[in-house]
C-alpha cells in the first residue's frame, strides 16, 4: 500500500493500515477530484483508493466498515463533483483494470478502458457492433452502470456479462439479462463496482468498421463542444409520452442557448451541454442546470431530468460578516 504521508488516514480507514491487512493499491487522503473531472471543478475525496486488482478491491471492501459510503468514479465525464467534496471511500480504477483481449466473437475489457479505446481495438480486430462507443466520452465501467448509448446502440445491446465487486467484498459475474437495463439505467447492487465486462460483436472488414468510427467521430466533433471543459449530455431526453422533442430542442425553445450563471454557460454549439468557461464552480454548474430546468418547465411544462450525476457535498455556506 502507498499513501500520501502528509495527511493521515481518516479514523474509519485505520483498519486498512494494520499488520493483518494492507491494500496493494494507492490510498490518498483528501485527494483533489476537480482536476480529474472533465468540468475541472469540485472538492476532495475524503479518501481515494486506486486498487491494484479486483482482488485488492474486494479485500478493501470486505475490511471496510459497512457504514462507510463507497463511490466508484470512472473517467468523470458525466459527473459534477460538488465543491465540498465526497465523504467516505472514493474508488478510481486505473492501470490494473485497462486490459482488452479478444474472446471469440467479442471482447473482454477492463472497466477503466475508455470507450473510444475499446471501439478502436474492436476495429483493429475486425469486430463490428461496438463503433457507437467512439461517440461516448467515458469508460466501460460507467457505460455499463448507466447503460450509455449513442448513434443507434447502447450497452444493453452489446453486453454479455459483467463482473462486479459488491460492497461486502464479493466478486460476482452477472449476465446482462439480470441488470434490467432501461434508458440510461442498469440495476446493479448498491455501491457495487464494475471491474470487467464482455462485449458481443460480429466479424466484419476492419476498413468498414473504421469508416463508421470516423463518421461517428466527425458527427460528434461537428455537433458537440468536445474541445471545451464540459461533460456529457446534461439532461435525459424526455420519454415519448412527455414530449416528442429532445432535451436540446426544449432547452433551445426556452431561450437557454448561451445562458450564463457565474462561470458556467450553456453551449452555443449544443445546448444540452454545459461549459466551464474557466472560472466556474460546481455550484455554478448545478445552479445553471436548475435554471434551465425551471425555464423549460415554465415554457413547455416538461420537467427535464438530470443525466449528469451531481455527487458530494456543497461547499459550506459562509456565516456572519466578512472582516
Amino acid at each position: 500500500m502507498t499513501a500520501t504521508p502528509a495527511t493521515a488516514l481518516p479514523q474509519w480507514a485505520q483498519v486498512l493500515d494494520t499488520e493483518g491487512f494492507r491494500p496493494r493499491g494507492r490510498l490518498t487522503p483528501q485527494a483533489a477530484l476537480g482536476p480529474r473531472t472533465w468540468f475541472r471543478v469540485g472538492g476532495a475525496a475524503e479518501l481515494l483508493f486506486q486498487p491494484a486488482s479486483a482482488e485488492d478491491l474486494a479485500q478493501v471492501l470486505k475490511h471496510l466498515p459497512l457504514e462507510v459510503p463507497v463511490l466508484a468514479l470512472g473517467a468523470c465525464s458525466n459527473v459534477i463533483v460538488r465543491d465540498g467534496g465526497i465523504d467516505g471511500l472514493v474508488i478510481r480504477l486505473a492501470r490494473g483494470f485497462s486490459t482488452i483481449r479478444r474472446d471469440g466473437d467479442g471482447l473482454i475489457v477492463g472497466a477503466a478502458c475508455l470507450d473510444m479505446t475499446v471501439a478502436e481495438h474492436a476495429a483493429e480486430a475486425g469486430l463490428a457492433g461496438l463503433e457507437f462507443l467512439a461517440g461516448i466520452p467515458g469508460s466501460i465501467g460507467g457505460a455499463v452502470a448507466m447503460n450509455a448509448g449513442a448513434y443507434g446502440s447502447d450497452m444493453a445491446t452489446v453486453l454479455d456479462w459483467v463482473e462486479i465487486v459488491t460492497r461486502d467484498g464479493g466478486l460476482l459475474r452477472l449476465p446482462a439479462a439480470s441488470l434490467d437495463f432501461g434508458y440510461r439505467h442498469a440495476s446493479l447492487p448498491p455501491q457495487a463496482v464494475v471491474v470487467r465486462a464482455r462485449l458481443n460483436a460480429q466479424e466484419a472488414p476492419p476498413a468498414v468498421i473504421r469508416q463508421r468510427i470516423d463518421e461517428i467521430r466527425a458527427a460528434r466533433e461537428g455537433a458537440q463542444p468536445v474541445r471545451a471543459r464540459t461533460g456529457g449530455s446534461t439532461f435525459r431526453n424526455p420519454a415519448p409520452d412527455e414530449s416528442e422533442r429532445k432535451a436540446w430542442e426544449l432547452i433551445d425553445a426556452a431561450g437557454c442557448r448561451g445562458l450564463v450563471v457565474g462561470g458556467a454557460q450553456i453551449s452555443e454549439k449544443h445546448c444540452n451541454f454545459m461549459l466551464n468557461t474557466g472560472t466556474a464552480t460546481a455550484a455554478d454548474l448545478e445552479r445553471l442546470g436548475d435554471v434551465v430546468r425551471q425555464r423549460v418547465h415554465d415554457h413547455t411544462a416538461v420537467t427535464l431530468r438530470w443525466e449528469i450525476r451531481r455527487i458530494g457535498r456543497p461547499a459550506p455556506q459562509r456565516t456572519g460578516e466578512d472582516t
